[in-house]
């Protein structure tokens, strides 16, 4: 009896599993590709006869052993809504509230994955959200060591006051622009992953295929236990210098203790999430250390030693001695009585566990800079700053999150491979401050993404990404800027063909590396596509840097795309932005003048230049040069030199 229990508890389990199905993209409400053959795929029992009922069409074909089935419809126009009906011995399946239109997959990092309900005026735009001809699909986070052949979940959106608010930002700027001016449906595809850098978007076989990524892809982790012993190494040889080394707990005890040193642990700023710091995806407990100088008068008095948020337990060691201990919900303040400090040098050690809320913070401290401090009645000492040093505890339990950056490729095999051969029309890409500290290997891994999707999707589709904005610091050219390498190598990847970029770096905020203004990120990609894709009359294209000529002290550059000429948005119509070298390699602020579509820049020195950079920093509030269409002017240099990234890998 129980033999029999267990063999039609396996057979129910089989038929279960082999029941009729389509891949999870073809749910009620999809936009399909116009105008190309239509794939539609799904699972069913191996060797089972299928038939596809859509627009007029009916498709037959058989699974094979996998139980894996395909048909391709043939080109449609833009219209609906349709059905599609799937049958099979198996079961039946029906999708209903089918349009066919223009599809685009939107893809990058957090400024593509941004809401629309937190994008600039979205009270307004919510008002004026009723297009029920744009839908969206959110393709949910996941990252597999091996190509995936189906999503775990999703479906699609159709846009609405209701709904909107969950839409990428760019993308649905992007698809009412498309949609007003066409007047057809318009899917949006939505793939992207916050933090995520372009190495994990790419496909094995590409990266074997590379010689810029072809040994990172023999080497790298077969199962995620590879990844986290990899990454365990890697973060040991960070903090301890010693990639082999195992603490014990009395080796960790020795952390809190007066005569620890502790200057060697890695140092960072002080609040934030450990994973952006480099400690990445580890979970489990860490210690916290600073240095702090205190005064006799200060030492004297009661103190207050704020220390910001961080709602699990955590102890709090000044001087060896535990002062504080325990779970606090929101800012924690220990009060501290007159003495309690050491006149000149003391050492503050936090033993931290991870965080409870949000539990994916992981370690660290959260909320205001304002909340770090030391105070007194009369003094004040501000302690969020760069000088803290960090260390995670080895020796407690802990695990790695397996999230975007582990391992290369396992986006990609997460989040791409399940979407393929799903017809679309091209690809918007938002992504690239991950990878400003290699930018210049950003000039081969970035094209390399977009020539492996295209030979995926088998199609040279059109792909348009964001140039990135400004954000951080605002250096000059004797600095250098990692932005401004990744800006140019962005710019770089102009020269492969069916792409456009969006010049954002007037839109940007310097104190804020999500910009809320996506109105004008997706007005812009809306015009390359407008003009590349579907041939309409629009200036498309930022002005960008064509050739100059160097004479005596001054520099003449000319530009394309200035529509009818170049303008700066100054009330004394000055050009601002620019710097300017001799052979000496020594940058200084220039002078710069508009004559039409060209810019005259002098060297202050009277100098002959060598030089022009324009915008060749993190972060500028000077960009003020515009076409007549109000497009802003790509940054750029005249010169080779070398930058600050050209010998950083990707390992």
């Amino acid at each position: 009896m129980k033999k029999i229990i267990i063999f039609v508890f396996l057979l129910f389990n089989v038929q279960a599993f082999a029941q009729l199905k389509l891949a999870r993209l073809f749910s009620d409400h999809v936009v399909l590709q116009r105008q190309k053959p239509i794939p539609i795929w799904g699972w069913a029992m191996a060797k089972e006869k299928i038939s596809v009922t859509m627009a007029g069409q009916t498709l037959k074909t058989q699974t094979d052993a996998s139980g894996r089935w395909q048909v391709s419809l043939t080109p449609l126009e833009a219209g609906g809504p349709y059905v599609l009906s799937v049958r099979a011995k198996s079961g039946s399946v029906e999708v209903k509230d089918i349009l066919i239109g223009e599809v685009w997959l939107c893809s990058g990092q957090s400024n593509m994955e941004w809401q629309v309900k937190s994008a600039n005026n979205f009270k307004v735009e919510k008002q004026n959200a009723g297009f029920p001809q744009i839908r969206h699909f959110f393709v949910e986070h996941d990252v597999q060591i091996q190509p995936q052949t189906d999503l775990k979940s999703g479906s699609w959106q159709v846009c609405s006051p209701e709904t909107v608010g969950d839409f990428t930002a760019v993308g649905f700027f992007f698809a009412r622009e498309l949609n007003q001016k066409l007047n057809i449906p318009i899917g949006l595809l939505h793939s992207s992953w916050g933090g995520s850098q372009v190495e994990g978007w790419i496909s094995k076989e590409a990266m074997l295929a590379s010689d810029e990524l072809k040994t990172y892809a023999q080497t790298m982790p077969q199962n995620w236990e590879q990844a986290d012993e990899q990454l365990e190494r890697s973060l040991k040889q960070k903090t301890l210098a010693d990639a082999t080394r195992n603490p014990t707990l009395d080796d960790e005890k020795k952390y809190m203790a007066a005569n620890y040193d502790f200057s060697k642990w890695f140092a960072s700023y002080a609040l934030g999430q450990w994973d952006w710091k480099g400690i990445w995806a580890f979970r489990g407990n860490g210690f916290m250390a600073k240095s702090i100088d205190m005064p006799a008068d200060m030492a004297a008095q009661n103190t207050t030693l704020s220390l910001a948020e961080n709602d699990n337990n955590v102890e709090v060691y000044l001087n060896g001695k535990l002062v504080s201990s325990g779970a606090v919900v929101g800012v924690r303040k220990v009060n501290l009585p007159p003495n309690s400090w050491q006149v000149g040098t003391n050492k503050l050690v936090l033993k931290l566990n991870q965080m409870l809320n949000p539990s994916w913070f992981g370690v660290g401290l959260k909320g205001s800079e304002n909340d770090l401090y030391v105070s007194s009645n009369d003094q004040k000492i501000p302690l969020a700053d760069n000088d803290w040093k960090h260390i995670p505890s080895f020796a407690e339990k802990h695990n790695y999150n397996h999230s975007s950056n582990n391992v290369g490729t396992t986006i990609y095999n997460g989040m791409i491979a399940p979407l393929l051969p799903f017809a679309i029309r091209g690809a918007l890409w938002y992504q690239g401050e991950t990878n400003a500290g290699r930018a210049y290997q950003y000039r081969k891994t970035f094209p390399l993404m977009i020539q492996d999707w295209r030979t995926k999707w088998s199609d040279e589709f059109p792909f348009y990404f964001v140039q990135l904005s400004d954000y951080g610091n605002n250096q000059n050219s004797n600095q250098g800027s990692n932005w401004a390498e990744l800006r140019e190598a962005q710019t770089m990847a102009l020269s492969l063909p069916k792409t456009g970029m969006a010049v954002t770096i007037d839109i940007g905020n310097p104190a804020d590396i999500h910009p809320t203004n996506k109105q004008d990120v997706g007005h812009r990609l809306a015009l390359n596509a407008l003009k590349i894709t579907y041939n309409q009359d629009v200036i498309h294209s930022s002005p960008m840097y064509q050739s100059v000529v160097f004479d005596n002290d001054k520099a003449v550059l000319a530009f394309s795309f200035t529509g009818k000429g170049l303008v700066a948005k100054d009330r004394y119509n000055y050009a601002k932005g620019f710097e300017i070298a001799g052979e000496d390699k020594v940058f200084y602020y220039a002078q710069a003048t508009i004559q039409g579509n060209k810019i005259i820049v002098q060297h202050p020195k009277g100098q002959k230049p060598a030089s022009v950079r324009f915008a060749w920093t993190d972060s500028t509030n000077e960009v003020n040069i515009f076409s007549s269409e109000g497009l802003p002017l790509c940054p750029f240099r005249t010169d080779n030199w070398t930058g600050l990234t050209e010998k950083n890998k990707f390992e």
